[in-house]
């Protein structure tokens, strides 16, 4: 399955900061659509297909989620724990996107399987460079690998190992 065309769902309250999202990813080349949710309700809402998104085909999972922590209605950590608790969105690459660059908000998000955490850049350059670092970690992550020497022989195989836990600063 291939990445290009595949939905980001960014899960932030901020409108500026979903601005200079989306204009950080284009300039970072992302092209994938990003659909937007402004709280922590409307991003399980989105997911689960419920509510307003009721005609949404839920088998069209984000190709990865970019969760604010900082969310009225429902914390990021609790969307977060809520995705995970899901059969349908527990294996979903989650990227923590947000202002906190608090070690207790760092661990709480990694006690709760997310995938990656990302403190937010001040600076516009420095909020392209993260994108971009973000869509090669992602790329590479889930580019398919090449098959193993066990796999042509037709030996046992393992099954893929979690994509590794990252934290990005600026």
């Amino acid at each position: 399955m291939t990445l290009e065309g595949r939905k980001i769902l960014l899960v932030e309250d901020n409108d500026d900061d979903a601005e200079l999202a989306v204009i950080a990813f284009r300039r970072a080349g992302i092209t994938n659509p990003l659909i937007r949710a402004s709280d922590g309700v409307d991003a399980l809402d989105y997911l689960f297909g419920r509510n307003k998104y009721s005609e949404r085909d839920v088998g069209d999972s984000p190709v990865v989620t970019l969760l604010d922590l900082n969310l009225p209605k429902l914390s990021g950590l609790e969307v977060l724990k809520a995705m995970r608790a899901d059969e349908r969105t527990k294996h979903l690459p989650v990227v923590i996107l947000t202002s906190s660059n608090e070690e207790r908000d760092r661990m709480n998000a990694y006690d709760n399987f997310a995938n990656s955490y990302v403190v937010k850049p001040v600076d516009f350059g420095q909020f392209v460079n993260a994108a971009s670092q973000l869509s090669l970690y992602w790329t590479v992550l889930n580019a398919p690998a090449p098959p193993r020497e066990e796999e042509s022989s037709g030996g046992d195989t393992m099954p893929p190992s979690n994509p590794a836990r990252t934290t990005l600063v600026p």
